[in-house]
């Protein structure tokens, strides 16, 4: 089964990809001008790569964990995936600052998403059960 995730964020979406149930690879993240757009471009990508399962990050505890809870199913809602692509989610706690400590002198913490994609390979590789 072909999976994806996304580490959904106010500026960027981070994506990673697993097409074999063993290695999972972070990909280019979606750099986000406004939430259609950054729709758009998800749901393209999906259909590109012909993903059949969306795993998607969510915030289980922490600070302001409901209000990004809430914004992170509007944005899925956005997609528009009317059960063409299976949705399930994985809790996303400190997988931001694990993608920092994994890429710590790799390559400078830029904001381009490479660190957002990093952080989707976490929760990818969460769901299933590498980690």
């Amino acid at each position: 089964m072909k999976l994806a995730s996304i580490d959904i964020g106010l500026k960027r979406i981070g994506i990673a990809i697993c097409l074999d149930g063993k290695i999972v690879l972070p990909q280019n993240a979606i750099l986000r001008q406004n939430r259609n757009q950054a729709a758009n471009d998800v749901k393209k990508f999906l259909l590109d790569w012909e993903i059949e399962k969306l795993i998607v990050g969510l915030p289980k505890d922490g600070t302001s964990s409901e209000e990004m809870q809430r914004r992170i199913k509007h944005f899925v809602s956005l997609l528009k995936l009317d059960n063409t692509i299976e949705i399930a989610y994985q809790d996303e706690q400190n997988t931001s600052f694990e993608a920092k400590e994994k890429s710590s002198g790799v390559f400078r913490h830029k904001k381009d998403g490479r660190l957002d994609s990093i952080a989707a390979s976490i929760i990818l590789e969460r769901y299933l059960g590498l980690l």
